[in-house]
């Protein structure tokens, strides 16, 4: 099936996505493992007897009243896929094997702190279905379509974290701004999940560099040094992969 390209912006479809990446939820009903995603339609409807039967299958991402976590979201078409607490995946991660080069040169295998990288995930997926062009859409329009199934409640893990932050982060923060002294709790509040991850040493002074965004467009490099950032930087990345802007 063909499915019809959105009418959203690219600033609505990075608000979108970073809005809502990483953001918490309890569940309102049983939540079922499942390696294809839960069809939940934009009306509030779902296949609540496929949905037991997958649980019964599968077993449980989350419980009645369990908090869960969004963990990623893609948009395709007409629809959105909500990866719920790391998904469904074996312990093996496809990105420890990659490599991954920066300036021109190669690395090791990606590495670093991601929860979900050292072991295999029980959570879920849930397809977002509009069956029409997404447009004019915010992360509160996706908020209150799932309201039968997810409970957004204002004061969620991350607003009561963002609370104990000064009032300079509190406000990169909201404005999805990663600031050089950021740990990387910060980091993910700010851009969700990097990408790739590539660790190196140099000089014995160990650093890590999280990768955001993919070729064409910007792709944006966040340093660690430790457990604080050190540098952020954005370049933009042609057809080919070439990575190039400001040094």
């Amino acid at each position: 099936m063909v499915h019809p390209s959105d009418r959203l912006t690219e600033d609505e479809r990075i608000r979108l996505i970073r809005d809502l990446s990483s953001e918490y939820a309890n569940a309102r009903v049983a939540i079922p493992r499942s390696k294809k995603p839960l069809e939940f339609n934009a009306d509030g409807t779902y296949d609540k007897m496929q949905w037991h039967d997958d649980a019964l299958t599968m077993g449980q991402a989350a419980r009645l009243g369990d908090k869960l976590q969004i963990t990623k979201v893609t948009l395709d078409g007409d629809h959105m896929i909500l990866e719920i607490n790391g998904g469904l995946k074996s312990g093996d991660k496809w990105y420890k094997h990659v490599q991954v080069g920066m300036g021109g040169m190669g690395g090791g295998p990606v590495a670093g702190n991601d929860p979900y990288q050292q072991a295999g995930t029980t959570g879920t997926y849930i397809d977002l279905r509009f069956n029409k062009p997404m447009e004019n859409l915010s992360s509160a329009d996706v908020k209150k379509i799932l309201a039968p199934v997810l409970d957004f409640d204002k004061r969620t893990a991350v607003t009561l974290y963002s609370e104990t932050l000064s009032p300079e982060m509190k406000q990169a923060i909201a404005e999805k701004h990663v600031l050089v002294g950021m740990d990387r709790d910060q980091v993910l509040l700010v851009l969700g999940h990097p990408d790739h991850k590539y660790r190196e040493t140099k000089d014995g002074v160990e650093s890590e560099d999280w990768i955001f965004g993919t070729p064409p467009g910007k792709v944006t490099f966040v340093t660690f040094n430790g457990s604080k950032v050190v540098k952020v930087k954005d370049q933009y990345a042609g057809l080919g992969g070439q990575v190039g802007g400001p040094q």
